[in-house]
């Protein structure tokens, strides 16, 4: 099979074994395979995949066809689509994964969208709604609204009857976000000044990192909850804890790349139930950059890391 392969610090299209599927495992052709952050700093050496993934095949989530069942799977049948995560080996012709952290593909759906639907769409609602407790008529603060995760994380805050505010630096963007369900897009530095004079916020996610940190805590409601997912703009800040015990706040971070296979079937199941019922009847969907044939690997890896575009970049596969 040809893969998306890491190579001296970049990708390369390269040839690879075709996998095959162990116990309780699928074996999928892949139509097309999303990119995240995750992706890149692999690349770079600074994300290494977990135990029993391809280190030099980047992909955590795709879409594509089953081609092959191994010993007690069950869930699925050869020729079902199906779409989710993986740790690692994603962006590959062929790729096996284990049938109980996939669900079937989203109605609806290219495969381009299909590929780009379940990293973002289950590490927005496992951060906004399993760990942070959204509810109807609460207030969602979405930072980096732009991107994947964000677009997903705004689009469920929305249907959920939050009311939704999207953080998003490129004025350019703003109204295809607010199209997607925010009740206001604001810039960043809106936020830290005395003129944004909404609500404080319940709920929220953050996607940009450490900078976001003090506004934050300042502009939580009593009993508000941060999760954090992203620290793109950096790591490692202050934080005001008198203000977060003033607010009887809570601090959440988390990544899913790693958690064992209970964990992400889990999460899986919640994305059936709750998730794919919202993508059924038209209420989400997942707005798509961009989309590249595996041979143009490399460029789409630059238009990921180029900023300034709303929604996913993805590889597509013949």
């Amino acid at each position: 099979m040809r893969a998306a392969t890491i190579k001296d610090g970049g990708i390369v299209v390269a040839e690879h074994p075709d996998p095959e599927p162990g116990p309780g495992e699928v074996l999928v052709r892949v139509r097309a395979a999303g990119l995240n952050g995750a992706d890149v700093l692999q690349r770079a050496g600074k994300y290494p995949a977990p135990p029993g993934h391809p280190q030099d095949i980047p992909g955590l989530e795709f879409a594509g066809e089953v081609v092959g069942l191994g010993p007690a799977a069950e869930r699925f049948a050869v020729g079902d689509r199906v779409t989710g995560i993986t740790g690692g080996g994603g962006q590959a012709e062929l790729l096996k994964v284990h049938e109980r952290q996939i669900t079937p593909a989203p109605h609806g759906l290219d495969w381009a969208q299909a590929g780009g639907f379940s990293e973002v769409f289950t590490t927005a609602h496992d951060a906004i709604v399993t760990q942070a407790g959204l509810r109807p008529g609460e207030r969602l603060l979405v930072h980096g609204a732009a991107g994947g995760v964000g677009t997903a994380g705004v689009q469920l805050g929305h249907a959920m009857g939050a009311h939704v505010t999207a953080s998003v630096r490129n004025q350019e963007l703003h109204n295809r976000v607010a199209a997607l369900g925010a009740d206001e897009v604001v810039f960043p530095e809106l936020l830290e000044s005395k003129e944004h004079d909404a609500a404080p916020f319940d709920v929220v996610l953050e996607l940009v990192g450490a900078p976001n940190l003090g506004v934050n805590v300042r502009r939580l409601a009593t009993g508000g909850r941060i999760v954090v997912i992203g620290v793109g703009a950096g790591p490692k800040g202050e934080i005001n804890l008198f203000g977060l015990m003033s607010a009887r706040g809570r601090l959440m971070a988390s990544t899913l790349r790693a958690r064992p296979l209970e964990e992400k079937a889990a999460a899986a199941r919640r994305i059936e139930r709750e998730v794919l019922p919202l993508v059924a009847r038209g209420a989400i969907t997942v707005p798509v950059a961009a989309s590249y044939p595996l041979d143009e690997a490399a460029a789409a890896y630059d238009h990921f890391t180029g900023g300034g575009k709303l929604g996913k970049i993805v590889l597509t596969f013949d």
